[in-house]
């Protein structure tokens, strides 16, 4: 996969944002009372902050499964997104290699890569612009989250490490809008996501996601249309 180390290069300083988020979700796991075993497992599982955490409290009460499933899947509606967005580039492989990048699909590759990824001509070297920067991603929340669940009794709980992670976003969302249209839809989403904030299962954010992609989409075909 030639594009690779060219993918791995391009977000490498945004990875930098993954080491926080993850280990303050093996610090939430160790605090409802998972063993390491247990909470590492999860980790290679579940990969996701949002659905791990999203779910422990359902575990450590010994909610049913169906519960436990319907809230993991509500809290992943971003990635059916995702996955339609970059579709395209997994069109000639096989089940087995699209079930490997859905498992290891992340919103910061998504949001870092797509863009190069949906204009990239050459077949190997999309998928190695995908899977590269992905595997690192997978590589670097496991390894933080290990270390996490290593030291999470001498890291203080009083360390702000859920703002780490979110500065870290905007960060990667500040790279991203160098456009007009991009602000655009930065600022619609951002909107929705507050003025739905209340919303159950976190819907609001889903929804966000959605009229962001929805907005971007419109712009993009009245941009079409006044080069016309």
């Amino acid at each position: 996969m030639s594009g690779a180390r060219a993918g791995i290069q391009s977000y490498l300083s945004i990875s930098c944002g993954i080491i926080p988020w993850s280990i303050a979700t093996a610090m939430a796991m160790r605090s409802a009372g998972l063993s390491f075993v247990d909470a590492t497992i999860m980790s290679l599982i579940v990969y996701g902050a949002t659905a791990q955490i999203g779910t422990l409290l359902l575990i450590v009460t010994q909610a049913s499964f169906a519960s436990v499933f319907a809230t993991a899947l509500i809290l992943n509606l971003r990635f059916f997104i995702f996955g339609a967005t970059v579709r395209p580039v997994f069109s000639d492989t096989s089940l087995l290699m699209r079930l490997l990048a859905g498992h290891i699909m992340s919103d910061g590759v998504i949001a870092s890569q797509s863009g190069n990824l949906l204009t990239e001509n050459n077949h190997d070297r999309r998928l190695g612009m995908y899977f590269g920067p992905s595997a690192w991603n997978w590589l670097l929340w496991q390894a933080s989250t290990i270390v996490g669940l290593l030291f999470y009794e001498k890291i203080p709980r009083s360390t702000p490490l859920n703002y780490m992670s979110t500065i870290a976003l905007l960060v990667l969302i500040a790279s991203l809008s160098k456009k007009i249209s991009m602000i655009i839809v930065v600022v619609i989403s951002a909107g929705i996501a507050l003025y739905l904030r209340n919303f159950p299962y976190r819907l609001g954010l889903f929804l966000a996601i959605f009229g962001g992609m929805i907005c971007g989409y419109l712009i993009e075909i009245l941009q079409r249309k006044l080069k016309v």
